[in-house]
């Protein structure tokens, strides 16, 4: 009988909390550990990643202003804590890790009941709030930038830079040379806007582009996520320009378009950024503003202080000011080049090696295999009404 770990991987149902906890898992699986995955109905839902772990979907309550929503929420969350001790009862963890977002909860709440070592990771540069409501009582905290705001100092004991662990096929671009990009070749730009778009890129990039002197803009080729709500005008809009564009509202393949792109326009999600900078590529930046605690515009702090990428406020992104940005990048001899060189001096690609080196220092004495429900075979779960 072979020893083994297992751990349960908590995260929140968006991108941003979702990818890095692939990334843990895959390296976790590549070491001969099983792992389960909590979260909500979302991110159980996102095609391509935890394909091969268990999958159990549990109740967490958000709390919001309101104070008419606490009641459910707090009702929700010990729900979930409940169900999350039957988990661990089941597949007996040797360590439990919270990606943020409300889902990871009910998992770090319920390994602490049971004595089961925890640790949270928090992907952006102003800690989470429930990351922040945890983190005095867990036994490691991983984060991806040097300096997180709302973090206090009487944890600084227990805290790791780790970085933001990315895709593989993500790190493998690490390796690449920033594609060939002459006065005369196609100049290609990937719009991306986090996990379901943004409409202000949709409208004031295509009309930026349009501002572009003519002999860069024939020379552009776009990729763009766009809301379903906006997609087909947009493809008007480029066609009129005769700028070939392809355009969709999810991209299941980001990592091969990150590959060939010159300049990458976006959001400031803390896994972008992470993308960005292992894979060294120079990006216009326009964080979310109702982000909470203004965590993107904190998130892009590094990359653009570095010279890796230029950050416009919302406040201040219109087609006039893209275009600008996009001249001085495209057009000075070497800018863009410079530019992804200091981007990719900010890559961390070794973030799920060393989130998966702490879990193990962290865990508990591996145990032996038995029948314990970690077969091969992928199982999504929804485990509410299992008792406590």
């Amino acid at each position: 009988m072979s020893i083994s770990r297992h751990f349960v991987l908590a995260a929140g149902g968006t991108g941003g909390h979702m990818i890095p906890a692939h990334a843990v898992a895959q390296e976790l699986m590549a070491r001969g550990h099983h792992v389960a995955l909590v979260t909500d109905e979302r991110g159980a839902k996102i095609p391509g990643i935890f394909e091969s772990a268990q999958v159990h979907v549990m109740p967490a309550g958000r709390m919001t202003k309101n104070p008419a929503s606490w009641p459910g929420a707090v009702k929700a969350i010990l729900a979930g804590r409940a169900m999350a001790r039957r988990l661990n009862e089941t597949f007996r963890p040797t360590a439990v890790v919270g990606f943020g977002g409300y889902p990871a909860m009910p998992a770090l709440l319920g390994a602490l009941a049971d004595g089961i070592p925890t640790a949270i990771h928090e992907q952006n540069a102003v800690l989470g709030r429930v990351n922040r409501l945890l983190a005095g009582r867990v036994d490691a905290i991983a984060t991806a930038y040097p300096d997180v705001a709302r973090l206090k100092s009487r944890h600084a004991g227990k805290v790791h830079l780790i970085g933001n662990p990315v895709r593989e096929e993500v790190k493998q671009l690490r390796e690449e040379e920033f594609p060939a990009l002459t006065d005369e070749s196609v100049f290609r730009v990937l719009v991306i806007g986090g996990s379901q778009g943004a409409s202000i890129l949709s409208s004031v990039v295509p009309e930026g582009l349009s501002m572009l002197p003519v002999a860069l803009r024939r020379r552009l080729q776009v990729t763009q996520q766009c809301r379903a709500e906006d997609i087909e005008r947009v493809r008007k809009t480029y066609a009129e320009m005769e700028i070939p564009a392809d355009l969709a509202t999810y991209f299941n393949d980001v990592p091969e378009k990150l590959g060939w792109s010159h300049l990458v326009i976006a959001r400031a999600g803390a896994s972008t950024l992470a993308e960005l900078t292992c894979a060294g590529r120079p990006a216009i930046l326009v964080p979310l503003p109702s982000a909470m605690d203004d965590h993107q515009t904190a998130n892009a702090r590094e990359m653009t202080q570095a010279g890796g990428a230029r950050t416009i406020p919302q406040s201040r992104f219109t087609a006039i000011e893209l275009a600008k940005q996009m001249q001085k990048m495209a057009m000075e001899p070497g800018a863009l080049q410079n530019a992804a060189k200091r981007a990719w001096n900010c890559g961390r690609p070794d973030a799920a090696r060393d989130m998966a080196d702490l879990l193990e220092s962290i865990g508990r004495a591996p145990i032996m295999n038995d029948p314990v429900k970690v077969g091969p075979t992928p199982t999504t779960l929804n485990l509410q009404g299992v008792p406590a």
